[in-house]
């Protein structure tokens, strides 16, 4: 199948010139169009994306949420594919999508969901143990839209969308270093208390104590990350540290509520 797809790709991004160009690479020669939605880049992000053949609009930064609703709107197909700047196409994704566009049988659901695995820097694919989650991320948008939070950007389908699942992956190279994984989590981790907080949730105390060991269980275990030796055992502290600091984020919010500051 040598024609586009009649399938509009978008990406949000700041300051990604470094890791732009492999989700442009991973679908520019088959769909019809590649949208990069940029809240401000201060360094080649921009320059990048357009030189690879993606369409570059300027939109200042609302949350990751409002971010993407934008991102759809400018896009001029109905059928949508979202990525992130961290996340690529793998080969054997694009030859399936390819492959339900040519017969049609895209159309048998309104929106498709994609395993999204992480990969490391020193890595050439992702392993065959590594963490992943299912998102819809091949959709009609006439049958469901990102979320308006500006923290959880998740589709959500209209009631009585058809969703499915597609058997390729996206490769989701989530952290430049571990420099970078820890200022991630920290920025993170205040957006979340902000939302809890604009949703009136509270977390119990209790999970001061509980947090970090149970986060580390999850990580280490669960989510297998024991099978990359130690440098498992250096990402499992790493999120358990991420959600402990969420839950401290949270008391300190409530012990400056109480004061009154």
């Amino acid at each position: 199948m040598t024609d586009r797809l009649p399938l509009s790709a978008f990406i949000i991004s700041k300051n990604e010139a470094d890791r732009i160009s492999r989700p442009i690479r991973s679908v520019v020669d088959w769909v019809d169009e590649v949208i990069v939605v940029d809240s401000g880049s201060t360094d080649d992000t921009v320059a990048v994306a357009e030189k690879l053949g993606a369409r570059v609009v300027h939109h200042d930064w609302k949350g990751y949420g409002p971010q993407k609703r934008y991102g759809e709107e400018q896009c001029r197909n109905d059928w949508l594919l979202n990525l992130d700047a961290d996340e690529e196409v793998t080969p054997e994704l694009a030859d399936e999508i390819k492959s339900k566009f040519a017969d049609g049988s895209y159309g048998t659901a309104d929106g498709w969901r994609i395993m999204i695995r992480d990969m490391y820097a020193h890595e050439e694919a992702p392993a065959p143990w590594a963490y992943g989650y299912h998102q819809i991320r091949l959709y009609d948008r006439r049958k469901g839209r990102f979320s308006a939070s500006t923290v959880h950007d998740t589709v959500r389908p209209e009631d009585g969308a058809t969703i499915d699942d597609l058997a390729g992956i996206m490769a989701h190279r989530s952290i430049r270093s571990l420099d970078f994984q820890v200022g991630k989590y920290n920025r993170y981790s205040g957006m979340q208390v902000e939302d809890m907080r604009a949703r009136g949730r509270k977390l119990p105390r209790s999970r001061l104590l509980t947090e970090f060991p149970v986060s580390f269980f999850k990580a280490y275990f669960v989510r297998k990350y024991r099978k990359y030796g130690w440098w498992g055992f250096i990402l499992s502290v790493n999120y358990a540290h991420a959600r402990f600091l969420r839950v401290a984020k949270a008391y300190e919010a409530d012990l400056l509520e109480k004061q009154g500051e």
